[in-house]
């Protein structure tokens, strides 16, 4: 049987257990993190904790318990607050979207291609009564809600376009069967109630099927509908 000399040794080389703070304590010094709208010192946040609780243990440990998640406790300054882990500040990145009005001519010639599609930038000069400029065109293009379809197999073979998947989203439509006949549009004021006679238009089609009268689209196609813009020409709608 050891002596209690003996046992004194033998309690003297077991290391000691260093101080834990309990899971009260974690969760009631977290929730202060939390709550504050800026980091905090040790004296600021142990007035608020219970008597007894060693402050830097327990701020030692939360660091550690969030050591691996999406944010963490640090210290700044001398003072501690949670922030987004390193690794995922990225997802912090602020994005800003640009508004841009569409010109007259713009949003003109967006409904020809979404009533008249498949449809070429002549046949849209021709219903609109204006030489369309390229940079109109191109506007329309880099909005993703018109794309080149194929080509028209007439002299010259011109790029036929139409409306994509964006479009309909862009204005809540589930097909562009959805968009407002001639009744709707006369009703919405977009249109003169007193049109000529056989004035129509056209029910349109988001067939993406190319027409007997279309050729598919070769390579180089799409760099072409995406020149360079230029500036409108004369006598356009702004």
């Amino acid at each position: 049987m050891a002596s209690l000399a003996e046992k004194r040794i033998v309690d003297a080389e077991e290391p000691s257990v260093d101080p834990q703070a309990r899971p009260e304590e974690l969760r009631l010094l977290e929730a202060l993190l939390f709550a504050s709208t800026e980091p905090l010192d040790q004296a600021a946040l142990a007035k608020k904790m219970p008597d007894g609780v060693d402050i830097k243990v327990a701020l030692a440990q939360l660091q550690a318990d969030y050591a691996s998640r999406g944010v963490n406790l640090v210290r700044v300054a001398n003072k501690w607050t949670f922030r987004t882990a390193g690794d995922l500040s990225w997802l912090m990145t602020r994005e800003s979207t640009e508004t841009r009005r569409l010109s007259r001519a713009a949003i003109e010639m967006l409904a020809i291609i979404a009533y008249h599609q498949p449809v070429t930038r002549a046949e849209i000069e021709d219903i609109r009564g204006v030489i369309t400029s390229k940079g109109t065109l191109d506007v329309l293009l880099e909005t993703g809600w018109i794309r080149p379809r194929g080509r028209r197999k007439t002299p010259g073979r011109p790029l036929t376009f139409g409306t994509t998947e964006a479009f309909l989203s862009q204005f809540s439509l589930e097909a562009l069967g959805d968009l407002p006949g001639l009744e709707e549009l006369k009703g919405t004021g977009l249109l003169d109630s007193r049109l000529p006679g056989g004035f129509s238009v056209p029910t349109p089609s988001d067939d993406p099927t190319l027409r007997e009268d279309e050729d598919p689209l070769e390579i180089g196609d799409l760099e072409l509908a995406l020149a360079p813009a230029v500036e409108p020409e004369t006598g356009e709608g702004s």
